[in-house]
């Protein structure tokens, strides 16, 4: 049986670092429950959730521990059945198959430790507490009194829960427009839902949501019209609205019947168009004008939105 003890050493500021990859994708986990220097590095310094995914193939058991962060608690979901066992703080809480879609919360500087003895395949949310200090202000409509302690380890059986982690893999492996919008308003709401279960009193009633005011609305189409080159995040527009993330994407979807995120790709693509009518535009200078990574990325959107290729697109506009 192998045997991996995990720590949280402060970063050698000598070391070479690679650029940090976009913040809001799913990184692969090369040590249980530790993010990577690069993905801690990409952390947006406002607060974002980082996302990790952790895979052993079960061809021998593995034992696995980890000594906890000292400021993040750690959202693990399962993304299938599997067999193991866990413990918490010392005391064993699983041990036998843990289906698909369950999920166990670890507060900061708890120690954990796990013998896999199948193949596993688990996504983990490190979660601040200024992320947890929104979601629970966007919950309630109050502030929290002091830091935020999910503090009960039990596995939380959620279909909801299950339905956006799975969301959140499926996309990435499958559409490469997912960006970090997308990212960040799922992990938001995977956040907000435990949240809302450990802090909800019994029968309490949903609101209504409200529909983004025109003004609010107005300064947040600006920004994006003026910044389609830039990388734009689901903080960057819900700031222009002076709300909250969860408040701002909910409101946003209410008005116009679109996610942020679609609704951002809209306004690249329109504006991808109108640049490829000039037949001395590069279709590479385009992709990047509208802040697409690569021509291949801006392809595959726009072939999504429109129905053809920017190519074929422009070939027949321009026929």
């Amino acid at each position: 049986m192998t045997t991996l003890l995990l720590t949280y050493p402060e970063a050698d500021a000598s070391a070479e670092i690679a650029p940090p990859r976009i913040p809001g994708s799913i990184h692969t986990e090369e040590q249980w429950r530790r993010p990577s220097r690069h993905q801690g590095a990409s952390r947006h310094h406002r607060g974002s959730v980082m996302v990790a995914r952790w895979t052993h193939d079960g061809s021998r058991p593995l034992e696995v521990a980890n000594h906890g962060s000292e400021s993040d608690h750690c959202f693990g979901l399962i993304l299938k059945c599997a067999s193991l066992s866990f413990s918490y703080a010392g005391r064993r809480l699983v041990r036998g198959q843990v289906p698909g879609g369950a999920v166990q919360v670890t507060a900061p500087g708890v120690p954990v430790s796990a013998v896999f003895e199948s193949p596993v395949d688990v996504l983990h949310l490190f979660v601040s507490q200024q992320v947890l200090a929104e979601c629970y202000e966007d919950t309630f409509q109050r502030s929290h009194a002091g830091d935020i302690v999910l503090d009960n380890p039990g596995l939380i059986r959620d279909p909801a829960i299950e339905r956006l982690g799975q969301a959140l893999v499926v996309s990435h492996l499958s559409d490469a427009a997912v960006g970090k919008v997308f990212t960040d308003s799922v992990c938001l709401a995977i956040v907000s839902r435990v949240v809302a279960r450990h802090f909800a009193a019994p029968n309490g009633q949903g609101r209504e949501v409200a529909a983004l005011p025109g003004w609010r609305m107005n300064r947040v189409t600006e920004y994006i019209d003026a910044h389609l080159s830039d990388p734009i995040t689901l903080f960057d527009m819900a700031e222009r609205a002076g709300l909250t993330r969860m408040h701002f994407a909910a409101q946003f979807r209410r008005a116009t019947g679109l996610r942020p995120h679609e609704y951002l790709l809209r306004r690249r693509i329109e504006h991808a168009q109108r640049l490829l009518i000039d037949p001395q535009q590069n279709i590479m200078d385009v992709a990047l004008h509208c802040g697409f990574r690569s021509q291949a990325h801006f392809t595959t959107v726009f072939k999504r939105f429109v129905g053809e290729t920017p190519h074929s697109w422009r070939k027949t506009r321009l026929a």
